[in-house]
């Protein structure tokens, strides 16, 4: 039965694997053009319709730090997605065609790539979750008023652009796992059809 599932999951070395780097490059960009886009379409709309609020923290801190290097590494994931389906088209056209060594180096970037943006992700969610946690246990245990008018200090403030940035680390990471999960399978069917040309 093992024997019959690899046959049936092995690529050959031609259209199948093309058609899957084409098929899921295409996925993955959009997938992360989508979701990246989303959290940068959010925030316009907080900065255009919301009223100004007082200063949450004094300065640029490490949370934000981790969202813009998160942002660049989506960015280039976002085009090594793109490349996925060039290198797709090239795999088509025989005379061009990549070596098998250019094909596992292309996709393992993107797996590096991809995972380490993952992990900005979740470095950023934890240390903007237990910010709120800690501000949220500052508070009196019945609640926070959704609208403060005064007395409290403005390092308690907990305001919209905070749950944005949370929003859009969660965004990122949602993209950041479906496109880890479709270089995995290029990679294991890239490596499928390395081995089953060699024997």
């Amino acid at each position: 039965m093992l024997r019959w599932l690899r046959e049936a999951i092995t690529p050959s070395k031609g259209k199948s694997l093309a058609g899957a780097f084409i098929r899921l490059g295409w996925a993955g960009f959009w997938l992360q053009l989508v979701f990246g886009s989303l959290p940068i379409l959010v925030l316009f709309y907080y900065l255009a319709f919301s009223r100004h609020e007082p200063e949450t923290a004094s300065g640029f801190g490490v949370p934000e730090y981790l969202t813009i290097i998160n942002l660049l590494i989506m960015i280039f994931t976002t085009y090594w997605s793109y490349r996925y389906t060039r290198i797709g088209r090239r795999i088509r056209s025989t005379e061009a065609a990549p070596s098998e060594s250019h094909l596992i180096g292309a996709v393992w970037t993107g797996v590096v790539a991809t995972t380490a943006g993952m992990l900005f992700s979740m470095i950023a969610i934890l240390i903007d979750a237990a910010n709120l946690l800690f501000y949220f246990l500052k508070a009196p245990q019945a609640g926070i008023p959704v609208i403060q008018t005064g007395g409290v200090a403005a390092t308690h403030w907990v305001s919209s652009v905070d749950m944005v940035s949370l929003m859009a680390l969660i965004l990122f990471l949602f993209a950041e796992l479906i496109v880890l999960i479709f270089s995995l399978w290029l990679l294991f069917r890239t490596t499928l059809g390395v081995e089953s040309a060699s024997t």
